[in-house]
């Protein structure tokens, strides 16, 4: 398993905004290859903005980095600059709370 996370930061007054440019866009995700889940999740507030999270989960890095060269990519990407992430991260499964 392979998850990738956009961490955000919007500021207060365009919250609403910014959720629904992320509801109402298309996802291009249906039918890749590896892709499993993708989640938007809404944080605390923090001074003059909201921290918002996404994550999807793939299957492996391979099949996330495949999707980042993809037309498909490009197409979800598109006219989305303003609501580009500030900071990127990306972590391989090391075990899941069923293993456990």
């Amino acid at each position: 398993m392979f998850v990738a996370m956009n961490r955000f930061k919007v500021k207060l007054g365009e919250e609403e905004t910014f959720e629904t440019v992320w509801k109402a866009r298309e996802t291009f995700l249906h039918g890749v290859p590896g892709f499993h889940v993708f989640n938007l999740l809404k944080g605390p507030e923090r001074g003059d903005h909201l921290l918002y999270v996404s994550h999807s989960i793939w299957a492996d890095r391979e099949a996330f980095e495949d999707w980042i060269k993809s037309a498909a990519f490009r197409g979800f990407r598109r006219g989305t600059a303003d609501t580009r992430p500030r900071r990127r991260t990306a972590e391989e499964d090391v075990t899941r709370a069923q293993d456990l």
